[in-house]
């Protein structure tokens, strides 16, 4: 099990470091060695435990700066981070989720999976979560597990306006689909 957890770490690496946006944005890329790269971790963090009564997790910082980079849609440098946050705070359900969405969003589904499936061992069935789930079913086609997640977090929060948008736009890929 360990080493299949240390191969699925290996290949989100090799999979966010051919994540680049634009050179001249400024923003450090996750391939070029920089102070605090997320390769140079190994398993120095392996291990690491939270205290769940404190008010500052080693993963904040790294959470919040991956956040800043998935809203300005530079995925790879956001799951680098969020990937970060895991190997600092292993049972970050939060960052979990966040490495899930990075790398439905550069299209690495295999382990988008993984990061969910830690991600529901530590937060379990959020709204968040299911809201999640649904779109990297929506991003993959599968369009009836898009549903049933989407559903799932509808139920579990009403009136997420995120959630209700997410459904309208399953709705729309169902009327409008597109044959070659």
């Amino acid at each position: 099990m360990r080493l299949r957890n240390a191969a699925a770490a290996g290949l989100l690496i090799m999979a966010i470091a051919g994540c680049q946006t634009d050179p001249t944005d400024g923003v450090v890329r996750t391939n070029e060695p920089s102070k605090g790269d997320v390769t140079s971790f190994g398993d120095t963090f392996e291990g690491l435990k939270t205290v769940s009564d404190v008010d500052y997790y080693a993963s904040d910082q790294a959470v919040a700066e991956a956040k800043n980079q998935f809203r300005s849609e530079n995925y790879g440098n956001a799951g680098a981070l969020f990937y970060k946050a895991t190997r600092l705070a292993p049972n970050d359900g939060v960052a979990w989720l966040g490495l899930a969405a990075s790398c439905d969003r550069i299209r690495r589904f295999d382990l988008a999976d993984l990061a969910y499936g830690r991600a529901f061992k530590l937060l379990g069935g959020t709204p968040e979560y299911y809201n999640n789930l649904g779109y990297s079913y929506l991003l993959r086609g599968k369009l009836q597990n898009a549903r049933t997640n989407f559903l799932k977090a509808y139920e579990l929060a009403p009136n997420d306006p995120t959630v209700a948008n997410n459904l309208k736009l399953l709705s729309s890929s169902v009327q409008n689909v597109e044959r070659q």
